[in-house]
């Protein structure tokens, strides 16, 4: 499972860590096991301006990239000038956006109409733009999932 959450600055969050964080985790203490937290900076957005609504999307592509700290300047101009705008183009894109955290950790979100969508494009697309991007002398690890949307979870 994944939730994510989207602050409108770093202030708010700072805000919600020191005045709710351990009554909300005290609250469901025992309802998870091996839970990971990371914090990512939006840095720009994939396709349109991003806007964290869910309700024209069923499917989220999240891929978090550890990168090599010599391939970060690479990595980061061939996602806007590589894969950008190829998900940009692809039928039943939404948007999405790519977010950095330290010691070269990147995030990219996919927002899809459906799998079938995100399906045509992982086909016709990704291992062509795999090699172009040279991906694999770029990122060090990569973990990734389709997600489909809960509705009743969207807040």
């Amino acid at each position: 499972m994944h939730v994510i959450s989207f602050w409108e600055s770093r202030a708010f969050y700072d805000s919600f860590m020191a005045r709710s964080h351990n009554r909300l985790h005290a609250s469901q203490a025992g309802t998870y096991k091996d839970l990971q937290v990371k914090l990512f900076d939006h840095r720009f957005d994939v396709k349109t301006g991003f806007e964290p609504h869910f309700t024209d999307a069923d499917v989220v592509r999240l891929a978090h990239c550890k990168v090599r700290a010599d391939r970060v300047d690479h990595f980061a101009l061939v996602q806007e000038k590589i894969w950008n705008p190829a998900m940009a183009g692809s039928p039943g894109m939404v948007r999405g956006l790519f977010g950095e955290a330290p010691e070269n950790e990147f995030l990219v979100l996919s927002m899809w109409q459906s799998t079938a969508e995100y399906g045509k494009y992982q086909v016709e697309r990704v291992e062509r733009l795999t090699l172009r991007a040279q991906t694999e002398a770029d990122v060090a690890a990569l973990n990734g999932d389709v997600v489909q949307l809960e509705p009743s979870w969207i807040v």
